[in-house]
């Protein structure tokens, strides 16, 4: 009987917080004389651009600290493949000491990334071959505007699965597409022993059997690993046992917590650095003044005159004076992207119906996901319209709206995906704008409107 153990992560999102943890378990655990072997491999959304070291890096942090951990592979999230811009998800493995596995990105040209390869074979010491694929979330809308070509799911694995046929004993896909669609791919795909995935922030303790396949996923932030261990005979798995451990009943040592806060103040100390524009006393804790600038900012960006924004994406003021990185990334931390939306004057008026509708309940609702890394949506707040409640009038610049007019809005990624506001994914023209996101948006328009002095 061989024996192999897997040891995987996913949605670690720069918790470096359960790093020296994760570390320390992994280490000990890759040195199982137990076992005939082990592996592991991490499931993506690796790095997350609201921590201000990953941000000051642009990831390369993440790399160090995983290059640590011993990973046999990984593949990537949509915080690696949408966050960053092309140019920097290109170089962001240059200095990785493990291989990247993603069988649906491509080039523009439809050539294959030069930082990753769709599969790996690995051969054990009793030479059983273990296929590892990686996969990731299909967002055809975010990804293309950001020069790259991402494939679908099921488009993927039919054109792969022949090309591997008769290459491997136990297939192993590694993915970042979330529990909806593991179990998708456990329905269709009887060919694979073990999905170890992620996306979905879903915590599988013993994992989940899907007909033949076991999907594990360990939740978010570092919070649990997993851990499994697979069973062989004559080069086909018999047993698959998934578990979990929590990184809260890991052994903390005394200088974990010191090593944690100098990471996040080491990003800061490179952000401050980096002065953006000088502000005049009227921004002073107020943060409403940092909403009209931001406002300022997208529609300038989108080429628009319209624009919306939710008060709980500034969790901070802009503060008077030099105005630095650290300032507007404590502030907007969210790795959102602008988008330019056109819709007829009928749609916008039901789109500002859809706001004034739900804006009570978005005052105080506590939102996760979607990018977001707030605690409350807050409130809409607008440039260059208007509302009349009583009448349900809007206005756009001082204008009733036309019903048969097309306008265009700058509005947020953010704002297409959450439920919501329906009419903005149903009808609108959404052109999404990349390689920019919010925060460079706002620092490039504030650097424009109010440069440094030159003693600054």
């Amino acid at each position: 009987m061989e024996k192999i153990r897997i040891l995987h992560t996913n949605d670690l999102h720069s918790h470096f917080e359960t790093f020296p943890k994760i570390e320390r378990f992994l280490k000990k655990a890759q040195k199982d004389q137990t076992v005939d072997e082990v592996f592991t491999f991490d499931a993506g959304d690796f790095m997350d651009r609201s921590h201000p070291l990953s941000e000051a890096t642009k990831g390369q942090a993440n790399i160090e600290l995983m290059n640590r951990f011993n990973y046999n592979a990984i593949t990537i999230g949509n915080n690696e493949g949408i966050s960053n811009s092309h140019t920097v998800l290109e170089g962001l493995f240059d200095h990785a000491n493990f291989p990247v596995v993603l069988a649906n990105l491509r080039e523009k040209d439809n050539s294959m990334p030069r930082w990753c390869t769709p599969y790996k074979i690995f051969i054990t010491k009793q030479n059983t071959r273990i296929a590892v694929v990686g996969l990731t979330a299909a967002y055809p809308m975010t990804y293309g505007p950001n020069g790259w070509n991402v494939k679908l799911i099921a488009n993927t694995m039919d054109n792969l699965l022949p090309q591997l046929e008769d290459k491997y004993d136990m297939l192993i896909v590694v993915s970042h597409i979330g529990l909806t669609m593991d179990r998708f791919l456990a329905q269709n795909y009887p060919q694979i022993n073990l999905i170890v995935g992620g996306h979905s922030h879903d915590l599988l303790e013993n994992g989940e059997k899907v007909n033949k396949t076991w999907i594990t996923q360990t939740g978010k932030w570092g919070k649990y690993v997993g851990d499994i261990h697979v069973n062989l005979k004559d080069h086909h798995v018999v047993e698959i046992k998934p578990t979990t451990h929590p990184t809260s009943k890991m052994e903390e040592l005394k200088d974990d917590e010191k090593y944690i806060s100098s990471l996040r103040q080491k990003g800061i100390d490179i952000l401050t650095k980096e002065k953006i524009a000088d502000l005049p006393a009227e921004f002073d804790n107020n943060k409403m003044r940092a909403i009209e600038a931001s406002l300022d900012a997208i529609t300038d960006f989108a080429k628009t005159d319209i624009g919306m924004l939710s008060t709980g994406l500034f969790l901070k003021p802009f503060n008077s004076g030099v105005f630095t990185e650290a300032d507007l990334q404590q502030a907007l931390p969210h790795p959102m992207h602008v988008v330019r939306s056109t819709l007829k004057g009928e749609d916008l008026w039901r789109l500002v119906m859809e706001v004034e509708k739900n804006r009570h309940y978005l005052k105080k609702f506590h939102l996760v996901g979607m990018s977001f890394r707030g605690k409350i949506f807050g409130e809409i707040v607008y440039k260059g319209i208007t509302v009349d409640p009583e009448s349900r009038t809007v206005y756009v610049n001082s204008k009733e709206i036309e019903p048969e007019k097309f306008y265009t809005i700058a509005v947020l990624d953010h704002y297409v995906l959450i439920p919501f506001f329906p009419t903005l994914a149903i009808v609108g023209q959404n052109e999404f704008l990349f390689p920019q996101y919010l925060r460079t948006v706002v620092g490039d328009y504030l650097a424009k409107k109010y440069p440094l002095k030159e003693n600054r």
